[in-house]
């Protein structure tokens, strides 16, 4: 009984890990392709792999699906379901010259459309355009944006 007394049991928790990296790589590449050839690259420096997904340091993501090849670069990126989701220092270039710059962007990979809710630059040669709130349908050509301040430059002719 005096045992008891002076030592008290020592409770024992179980820790439950529902969300455990299945692996976990350093400076990779990771090329995906299909029927007719390349079809996306993902670098990084760091990346672990869940079940669902891939989270990804310094990510570098290219899609070679369509008639333009799209690039775009991150701090941090997130691949789930078909969906891209990039986090600092966003700069999304497109092989015709197209670029955009913002904090945060998704790109569906299904869809071809690139989706920001903070403000961004766009630069295509020498036009610039600035705004707030960015829809970007690369399978379209089309630009969806809010509080857009446009500078561009017209091609006179000879």
């Amino acid at each position: 009984m005096i045992i008891y007394f002076l030592f008290k049991p020592i409770k024992i928790t179980e820790q439950k890990f529902v969300d455990v990296p299945l692996l976990n790589v350093k400076k990779f590449t990771l090329y995906e392709l299909d029927t007719h050839g390349l079809k996306t690259i993902m670098a990084g420096e760091k990346a672990l792999r869940f079940s669902d997904r891939y989270t990804v340091s310094n990510m570098d993501y290219t899609d070679n699906s369509k008639k333009f090849v799209s690039n775009m670069k991150a701090n941090y990126g997130v691949y789930k379901a078909n969906l891209v989701h990039l986090k600092g220092d966003v700069m999304y270039v497109r092989e015709d010259g197209i670029t955009f710059n913002t904090n945060t962007m998704f790109y569906n990979t299904v869809t071809k459309i690139a989706t920001t809710k903070d403000p961004y630059t766009s630069n295509k040669g020498e036009s610039h355009m600035s705004g707030h709130g960015l829809v970007y349908n690369a399978k379209l050509k089309q630009m969806k944006s809010q509080s857009v301040q446009i500078i561009y430059k017209l091609d006179e002719e000879q």
